[in-house]
């Protein structure tokens, strides 16, 4: 058997950030501290910091008043960060600046009186987040065929933006559709989909063509992870997601030759070597690194951090 290990995989500078954030804030005021939703949509992530202490909560009324509150890289709606200010919580923002850059872009159509589809899977919280800020102002809408039940007219005045963990084809399928029915419709200054997001597809669709076998490391709720493993899929290559090696069974890899494995931006390396350490302790796999492109981008960490006090 044969690994191709694709890179880039794991990491991407916005889940770093935010993770780094959280670290940071136990190192400076111990680990009470609450975020709201998951920091980063990973098991292993989350159970990490639980074992450290650290709440993860669904609602801001679970936050006792005064407490410090973290906000997940996944943004948060202007309704959320007002609560959290009623509540008289300490707040530390760690929206990757990537889904900030769809808020603004959401408060400026808005403002300028745009409606505004917005491409996304109902229900993720970068979505939730997003329509928050100008909540008439924005349509959602996930598949090709849900564009011909806008009731927008022909000339209305529209723009676009997209959920930053889409499939790229997943999100030009509806994009063509929309500019099908309004030509008129804006798009963003510049596309919306990460750059991680977009790299870990390209070097998957590199790969998979080789492969018997594709595995993707990361969390079922993890949507830039379940993108790729579709991708395999939808190419009729067997593709699992798993949290880990405990999840991997042998009967996947009968006859397999080539194993391709990455893993999505929200998954951290070390599950990565024990999905490798599996392969290899079973199955004598030998491994290849497959570089398909470097990523360099770095996030600073927010300034709030440097205003967090323990309460007495």
């Amino acid at each position: 058997m044969k690994i191709l290990l694709a890179n880039p995989r794991g990491f991407c500078a916005g889940v770093n950030m935010a993770i780094e954030c959280l670290d940071d804030a136990i190192r400076r005021v111990g680990p009470n501290i609450y975020v709201y939703h998951e920091i980063v949509h990973n098991r292993y992530v989350v159970d990490r910091f639980t074992q450290q202490g650290v709440t993860f909560v669904d609602t801001i009324e679970e936050v006792p008043e005064g407490s410090i509150l973290l906000f997940s890289a996944h943004g948060v709606s202007p309704e959320i960060r007002s609560s959290a200010k009623q509540r008289r919580l300490q707040t530390v923002d760690a929206t990757c600046p990537l889904v900030t850059k769809v808020h603004l872009e959401a408060i400026r159509y808005a403002r300028d009186g745009f409606n505004i589809v917005l491409i996304g899977h109902e229900g993720h919280d970068e979505v939730i987040g997003t329509m928050g800020e100008a909540p008439e102002s924005i349509t959602l809408v996930e598949t090709p065929d849900e564009v011909d039940d806008l009731t927008f007219e022909e000339n209305a005045k529209l723009a676009y933006l997209t959920q930053t963990t889409l499939s790229v084809v997943e999100a030009e399928s509806v994009i063509s559709a929309l500019k099908r029915r309004y030509p008129g419709i804006q798009s963003p200054p510049k596309e919306d989909i990460c750059y991680a997001t977009t790299n870990r597809q390209d070097a998957v669709k590199a790969l998979v063509e080789q492969a018997d076998v594709l595995i993707v490391l990361g969390s079922q709720n993890s949507s830039n992870s379940r993108r790729l493993m579709e991708i395999g899929a939808q190419r009729g290559v067997t593709s699992r997601l798993v949290d880990g090696a405990g999840d991997l069974r042998e009967e996947w890899f009968e006859n397999a030759e080539i194993v391709v494995v990455t893993a999505g931006a929200s998954a951290p390396e070390i599950v990565v070597q024990e999905c490798i350490r599996y392969l290899t302790e079973h199955f004598g796999a030998i491994l290849s690194e497959e570089t398909l492109c470097e990523e360099n981008v770095h996030f600073n960490l927010p300034r709030d951090l440097q205003q967090l006090t323990v309460m007495p």
